[in-house]
């Protein structure tokens, strides 16, 4: 059993197309394309396996940790991938990420994601004029009113920036449980591009309700804390994978939590955030091969978490 630690770069790449937004094929000795799913305001495709910043990006320009954040950003461009997520009350999250962007000149590559984070609609334009300058940009693809903060104040101003071309997606977000009721009623009232909820093997709330609606509704999805913040790797430390596991190609116990979140047929993308290279290598094979079935899902949910 190959466990997120000993994942290693000349792993397996191989996958069997079982589900829609499968990759195509790859050339002999090259990884499997990502899979990929449509965002349904517009027919544009997403790889499903996107990146966090909280956390992971605080780090010094030019440090140690720095240079290793680049080399997680070249393993992640490098295979497809395209989402990142940030915010401007990341610890500064967004102005290394603007930095490695444009150091490394991926920024057209980039789906690039952040967030209004404030409590009047002047604090929320000059921060998103922070913002912008932090992440070396003139515009995101996606904007988001973070964890549903003074959104009906925020949502209009985004839909603004929207009509002026400084965003293309507008949505909302939110990372706990507590957040549910409140999202499924602004979907049910609100137009939105996008949602960004929690969404794991020990927290599956969000598919008794707002994941159909958000499909209903014709919303694409962002998962965060698919791996509850670390918590399932010192639940699953010395576990075996279940013997299922090689047939959706998992081989790690974070390649079967990030199946898990986009096996749903609502999720678009899920967002784990690493500064490790050799965890980003694992994270990204997991939007490679086939997906869980039900069963298998339902499976994972029963465990002791």
């Amino acid at each position: 059993m190959v466990t997120r630690r000993d994942f290693l770069n000349g792993a397996l790449w191989g996958g069997v197309a079982l589900a829609m937004g499968l990759p195509g094929p790859a050339r002999a000795g090259e990884p499997a394309a990502l899979r990929s799913r449509a965002i349904p305001a517009s027919g544009e495709t997403l790889p499903v396996i996107g990146a966090g910043t909280s956390g992971s990006f605080v780090a010094d320009i030019g440090g140690d940790k720095y240079q290793r954040l680049k080399e997680v950003m070249k393993i992640f461009f490098d295979s497809g991938a395209t989402v990142f997520d940030t915010s401007p009350n990341y610890g500064g999250a967004d102005r290394v990420l603007g930095a490695l962007l444009e150091e490394g000149g991926w920024r057209d590559q980039c789906f690039l994601a952040t967030k209004i984070a404030a409590d009047s609609r002047a604090a929320a334009e000059r921060q998103w004029t922070q913002s912008l300058a932090a992440l070396r940009t003139d515009h995101v693809e996606l904007l988001q009113v973070h964890n549903l903060r003074h959104w009906k104040t925020q949502l209009p101003y985004a839909r603004e920036l929207k009509e002026q071309g400084k965003t293309k997606y507008v949505g909302v977000t939110h990372y706990l449980e507590r957040g549910l009721d409140e999202m499924a009623a602004i979907l049910r009232r609100e137009p939105l591009d996008f949602i960004q909820i929690n969404y794991s093997v020990n927290a599956p709330e969000a598919a008794k309700e707002v994941l159909p609606l958000a499909r209903d509704k014709g919303v694409a999805v962002l998962i965060n804390r698919a791996f509850d913040d670390g918590s399932l790797f010192a639940a699953t430390k010395g576990r075996p994978l279940p013997g299922w596991a090689a047939e959706v190609g998992a081989e790690s116990w974070a390649q079967l939590f990030l199946k898990f979140a986009i096996s749903h047929p609502a999720v678009t993308a899920v967002i784990p955030a690493t500064s490790k290279p050799a965890h980003q290598r694992d994270n990204l094979q997991a939007g490679r091969g086939a997906l869980l079935s039900e069963a298998r899902q339902r499976e994972l949910m029963a465990m002791d978490w």
